[in-house]
């Protein structure tokens, strides 16, 4: 699968934005989705993800609250909505999917096959 991660840019601290990730290739539904993101300095980190075999989202704990990730199949499509959003969430995202990562490596970049090219997001005034 080919994974083009889009929507990301400047915000002042307080404000939103919403990340899109498009997937061609294999059917999406049968992978796992998710977020991550790296800032300078610092490993890549989970962000937010959605298993194939359920719409039960998971977080990690610093966007649990002001992050809503979602997946639209139909459209083979991942959003990530960003709400009051910090200069600490300022980094490159990366969208990510996976057919074989199980709940307890979820969390881990190195359980996942295929990932998009990455979008700034600065959070600065």
């Amino acid at each position: 699968v080919q994974l083009q991660a889009s929507g990301g840019g400047l915000v002042q601290p307080g404000g939103s934005l919403r990340l899109s990730c498009a997937a061609s290739g294999q059917t999406f539904s049968g992978y796992t989705v998710g977020w991550f993101r790296q800032s300078a300095g610092k490993e890549r980190e989970f962000v937010a993800g959605i298993r194939s075999t359920n719409s039960n989202p998971y977080y990690a704990d610093s966007v649990k609250g002001r992050f809503t990730v979602s997946r639209d199949n139909a459209k083979r499509t991942l959003y990530l909505q960003m709400n009051s959003l910090q200069s600490e969430d300022t980094a490159v995202y990366y969208c990510t999917a996976s057919r074989t990562v199980i709940l307890s490596n979820l969390r881990s970049p190195s359980s996942y096959d295929y990932w998009g090219q990455g979008t700034q997001v600065t959070v600065s005034s």
